[in-house]
């Protein structure tokens, strides 16, 4: 299977750079599946989508300000450090920018702040371990000096602003440890949520900490050849339990993202029920991959040639795809991660 065969051209002007206000007033696209029909809404009539007894799966994982700026301690050069993942209390594995100017041994400081970091050990390429000190204020500081990590495709020449902060997260995220939003949770409101759950609608939490490979373009030309780098992902029992009890009484699973559908597909058995747990998971969704919970998927409109966008054309087919890309294009949809979105049922 070829990537190239994932590919479309998406005009520059297309690439929302800001979000809309509400966060439900965005454009919905609905793809019935079976019929082949497309629809156009807004997303505050996602409810009548929806049916009484279903469950719609959210991703509450929270995005840190992982982007740092400090300046070397040996010569005041300038340095970036992209937070990736915590190994333990103040010490993470991180991006560096410029990587051949930092080795191991590196102190680095950060202007206004007490913060300190020094690198331990590159690792491979631009990646390394960090550890940053005083420990006791280690969160504190990190949200002083960081900054939201907003894709490179959202431009922000003087860099993130405050309304960035609050509107590149969802308003149920509370798990922290994402350096990347799941952008089709951005649209909801609390009022839609509550509309939906007044409707008889479950709602359902689960966290899956999207990592810095959603900014990431695959790089093999053949589609089998690729691998998704692993992500942390939680389902505890009680939400385990809701999925379970739904897909049993006949009702549709309906997951809000890429992200949401990895971690219940990754923790799916053969019988078709949701384990509980936590664990990492690697699994790459492309064409040909057999769904064994998801029924219902809300997205945004992905990168040409990602793994989101393969993700999607494994649930609805490649030429059923593309085919609704086209016409969002057409209509003017606004993609990626300030973009509008599509339910696919």
């Amino acid at each position: 299977m070829k990537l190239e065969d994932f590919h479309y051209h998406l005009p520059k002007d297309l690439i929302a750079q800001q979000p809309l206000t509400p966060r439900d007033s965005c454009r919905l696209m609905v793809l019935h599946r079976k019929r082949g029909e497309i629809e156009h809404r807004r997303f505050s009539e996602l409810g009548q989508f929806l049916r009484q007894g279903d469950v719609v799966v959210l991703n509450n994982t929270k995005v840190i300000p992982a982007r740092l700026k400090g300046r070397k301690i040996e010569t005041g050069g300038k340095v970036e450090i992209f937070l990736l993942q915590e190994k333990k209390v103040g010490s993470w594995e991180c991006l560096l920018r410029p990587a051949k100017r930092l080795k191991g041994g590196s102190q680095i400081f950060f202007p206004g702040t007490e913060l300190k970091a020094e690198v331990i050990n590159r690792i491979e390429g631009s990646k390394a371990i960090v550890e940053f000190n005083p420990l006791e204020k280690i969160t504190q500081l990190l949200t002083k000096v960081g900054q939201i990590p907003l894709p490179p495709y959202i431009k922000r020449p003087t860099g993130p602003t405050f309304r960035d902060r609050k509107r590149y997260q969802t308003v149920y995220a509370g798990e922290e440890g994402a350096v990347a939003a799941p952008t089709a949770g951005l649209h909801f409101t609390s009022s839609l949520l509550q509309s939906m759950k007044r409707d008889r609608i479950n709602i359902v939490e689960i966290t899956l900490h999207t990592g810095w490979a959603s900014f990431k373009p695959l790089s093999q030309a053949a589609v089998e050849k690729n691998v998704v780098p692993r992500e942390y992902f939680k389902i505890d029992d009680e939400a385990a339990a809701i999925i379970n009890r739904v897909k049993e009484k006949g009702h549709r699973v309906v997951a809000v993202g890429t992200t949401t559908t990895r971690a219940l597909e990754t923790q799916t058995a053969r019988s078709g029920l949701v384990k509980s747990g936590e664990r990492w998971t690697t699994l790459f969704i492309y064409p040909g991959y057999k769904f064994k919970i998801v029924e219902a998927l809300l997205t945004n409109f992905h990168m040409p040639g990602s793994s989101l966008i393969l993700l999607v054309a494994a649930f609805i087919g490649k030429e059923k795809l593309l085919a609704a890309y086209r016409e969002a294009i057409k209509r003017r949809y606004r993609f990626l991660s300030f973009g509008d979105a599509m339910l696919i049922i």
